[in-house]
């Protein structure tokens, strides 16, 4: 499986409201780097797990909508944009955030990530 077809499967709908198929994905030892509107995160595998079991208490549906994707080696480029469907209000989808993100893959896993977020 190439670098590219890995980070697709990651942002394929609803992945990332499960934990479990979360945790498939991710390398042992991954490292995000986030910057957000909120500041500068850097997040190692448990809080990346943390984070998705989170947003799988409070939405009930999950949509990228990609823009470009962009592949070099084992790099891997994606500008999205992220939709949501809460609990509450289940029929109606709104945006969580605009990403830029770039993957480093290692072993079919996502190992480095470098994010950016703007609400």
């Amino acid at each position: 499986m190439s670098a590219k077809e890995i980070v697709q499967d990651f942002y394929k709908s609803d992945v990332i409201l499960e934990a479990q198929k979360v945790n498939e994905f991710l390398h042992p030892e991954v490292i995000l780097e986030w910057h957000s509107t909120k500041g500068f995160l850097k997040l190692n595998h448990e809080q990346l797990i943390g984070i998705s079991s989170e947003l799988g208490k409070t939405y009930v549906r999950s949509k990228c909508r990609i823009s470009h994707f962009i592949e070099e080696g084992n790099t891997v480029s994606v500008r999205y944009s992220q939709y949501v469907k809460t609990i509450e209000n289940p029929r109606e989808e709104m945006l969580l955030a605009h990403f830029m993100v770039i993957w480093e893959v290692k072993d079919n896993k996502l190992y480095r990530g470098y994010q950016m977020s703007q609400l």
